[in-house]
């Protein structure tokens, strides 16, 4: 059965380390295409979530999207966590996990100074992947994040918690551990009602939250072991924090915000700006975690002068 947002012919499979990964090739328009961009989407997503996207990407570069492992068509892994011996068949579900696999893809499909694009944590994969490049002397040639997750629940942002979250932490630790609440916890999130909800926050303007996008959300999360990516990412109670990647890179980064994003404030997001790697601090009124997907028309053409080596500023 063909992809119902792409083409088939666009739509492969590759084994990375065992597991099936789905990702998503479009070929240029363009008689000599001005390199390549990766798409990298974000939690609970899919390479379909770029679907008012790659078409004008495509019209100046190769543009590829990839499903991170225990996402969208990729297979989804027993999760284990940290605390946790690995055995056969399972996988640490993190930031370095994904951004291993992100780096191991640009380098398989021989992407020379290629463009990475991130929406939420695909946005801190994504900047994970571009200092493992710089480190391996194959930079990347920028770096466009949207709404990057800022992961407010690390235990290296400990002091800035209410203090009766950080009472409450060892015993949030010790619940969510557990696999057969994790389990129907998830349950409860997968379905066209709840996933139509949590929508309607991340898309403060109602705009583009359709049936479509509601399948294609779903279809994924209904999946055997989709609750594994689930159980994996809730546990990430330290893992790697955006600032901390942008406090050492060289590569050119744009940020672009949406401002009414009901879960990354848009405060903390513009403190970012103090980074030098920083180029752009690009910000879309009315827009909230998803802008990509809830205003295309706004977002695509940041995306195309950023691509262009000249990121407009707002």
């Amino acid at each position: 059965m063909g992809n119902p947002i792409y083409p088939s012919t666009w739509i492969r499979t590759l084994v990375w380390r065992d597991w099936r990964v789905s990702y998503l090739a479009a070929p240029s328009l363009a008689e000599r295409p001005a390199g390549a961009v990766l798409l990298i989407h974000g939690f609970g997503a899919c390479k379909e979530h770029w679907r008012h996207n790659v078409d004008p990407l495509r019209r100046q570069h190769s543009v590829f999207a990839l499903d991170l492992l225990g996402f969208g068509a990729s297979d989804k892994p027993r999760s284990t966590l940290p605390q946790e011996p690995l055995t056969p068949g399972s996988v640490r579900y993190g930031m370095d996990l994904w951004a291993d696999q992100v780096v191991d893809f640009i380098v398989s499909q021989g992407l020379e100074a290629v463009h990475l694009v991130g929406n939420s944590i695909g946005g801190v994969v994504a900047l994970a992947a571009v200092e493992r490049l710089e480190q391996a002397g194959r930079p990347a040639r920028g770096v466009m994040v949207l709404n990057c997750a800022q992961r407010a629940l690390d235990d290296k942002r400990l002091r800035d918690q209410p203090q009766a979250l950080r009472t409450l932490r060892p015993l949030l630790k010790a619940v969510v551990r557990q696999r057969w609440l994790t389990r129907r916890l998830f349950q409860s999130f997968a379905t066209a009602g709840m996933i139509r909800s949590v929508l309607k926050q991340a898309y403060p303007s109602g705009q583009n939250i359709d049936d479509q996008l509601v399948g294609l959300l779903l279809a994924p999360a209904q999946q055997p072991g989709a609750s594994e990516a689930f159980r994996g990412f809730i546990n990430l109670f330290n893992d790697i924090l955006a600032p901390d990647l942008l406090a050492r890179l060289s590569t050119p980064v744009t940020l672009i915000a949406g401002v009414d994003d009901p879960w990354e404030p848009i405060q903390e997001a513009r403190t970012w700006q103090r980074f030098a790697c920083v180029k752009a601090f690009l910000e879309l009124e009315g827009c909230g975690h998803c802008p990509h997907d809830e205003a295309p028309d706004a977002t695509n053409p940041l995306l195309l002068a950023a691509l262009s080596g000249n990121p407009q500023r707002t």
